[in-house]
């Protein structure tokens, strides 16, 4: 995952996680769809790698904040729906607070004047 400027730059370990945890909150998505919501969601500023994504699919699979089913898509194809789980959830209110956190104390530091 990257941020869209002249230099790219990775964000955050788990931000990936975070932001798809959020947006299968809303709704079950494929991963295609959780590509689109993500640059759509962020004003085309992040872009996720389908390696990347899938990747993190499977980590959240295997640590269970996340289900899946096979489904048809509109264009008629198959493919692997994403849900969150309970254990999900709990994840994401845990992650959401430490970087509300983790953001506040940046904030703190720039606007620091000595």
């Amino acid at each position: 995952m990257s941020i869209d400027t002249s230099k790219q730059r990775d964000l955050f370990p788990g931000a990936l996680e975070l932001m798809i945890l959020r947006v299968v909150q809303r709704r079950p998505l494929h991963g295609y769809a959780l590509v689109a919501e993500i640059k759509q969601s962020s004003g085309d500023l992040l872009r996720v790698e389908e390696g990347s994504l899938y990747m993190a699919l499977q980590r959240m699979l295997k640590e269970r904040w996340l289900s899946a089913k096979w489904s048809v898509s509109l264009t008629n194809r198959r493919v692997r729906v994403y849900s969150i789980t309970p254990a999900g959830r709990k994840r994401l209110t845990t992650e959401v607070s430490k970087f509300a956190q983790m953001l506040e104390g940046v904030h703190r530091v720039l606007r620091y004047e000595h």
